[in-house]
């Protein structure tokens, strides 16, 4: 890897919107430290090296604290230029009915290791007085997610956490940006055991889009961005929903056995 490149950390991203975010880095010029918890890392090294990006893979559990120091020791103390914190994971079916096991996996995932990355690393931009953070949250985190209570919990502590850290920052060269897409056609949903729901086999929103968006938001020094006019106003109508009301729709899209035949 060249010192005189910009270098940017892809997390969650062997498949779906963190492959797409790592390419689109890659295309840009960045050197790249990929990480995710399975093998599947490893090809998606291959296939960005096959591109002609520079990139280093690790496999490594980001729910745990021992995971994330991993990643962030792997970086060896070259500057981070963006880190972009996608790595996330989702769980289906009634809260009281999922294995706690589970439960507490999304939390550590989606919050405590996506918190801890963050502050590893957003420290060293601030006494640099550089970098980009994009955070992907999810325009679920507007709505009460019946059948998908903590997944939607997460996601909207993420959402807020990123406003919050954008205005601590905002006197510093640091920026913060949410990315918040909608369902997106990802390993996600099969992951989540969700495929009998409508949600899980409704058609969704492209990968690449979603994550060029997120990108070009980051680069401008964006907020936030909703990807897609359809998400943007399912996002506006919610802030001005009843919670209730918002919960008992999220329930005939995310209830198991509600996908249409």
């Amino acid at each position: 890897m060249s010192a005189t490149r910009p270098f940017a950390i892809v997390t969650g991203a062997s498949t779906g919107i963190g492959l797409e975010l790592a390419k689109r880095c890659a295309k840009e010029g960045y050197d790249l430290l990929i990480a995710a918890d399975e093998p599947a890392i490893e090809q998606a090294a291959a296939s960005l090296r096959s591109a002609g990006a520079q990139v280093d893979a690790l496999q490594a559990d980001l729910a745990t604290v021992q995971g994330v120091d991993r990643l962030y020791a792997a970086g060896r103390g070259r500057p981070v230029d963006a880190l972009l914190a996608n790595a996330g994971r989702g769980l289906g079916h009634a809260f009281l009915d999922q294995n706690f096991t589970a439960v507490r996996r999304v939390i550590d995932t989606n919050v405590t290791g996506t918190v801890y990355l963050i502050h590893k690393v957003g420290n060293d931009m601030r006494r640099r007085k550089a970098g980009r953070i994009l955070i992907t949250g999810s325009i679920a985190g507007f709505t009460p997610g019946s059948f998908q209570a903590v997944y939607n919990g997460t996601k909207a502590f993420l959402n807020s956490f990123s406003f919050a850290l954008r205005e601590e920052l905002k006197d510093t060269s640091v920026s913060v940006t949410c990315l918040m897409p909608a369902a997106t056609e990802t390993e996600f949903f099969r992951r989540a055991d969700m495929m009998d729901t409508d949600i899980g086999t409704a058609e969704k929103d492209d990968a690449s889009e979603v994550a060029n968006i997120g990108f070009d938001a980051m680069m401008k020094g964006e907020g936030d961005v909703v990807s897609g006019f359809k998400n943007r106003l399912q996002s506006a109508v919610a802030n001005v929903t009843p919670a209730a009301m918002l919960a008992s729709q999220h329930r005939k899209k995310a209830e198991p056995g509600t996908a249409k035949k």
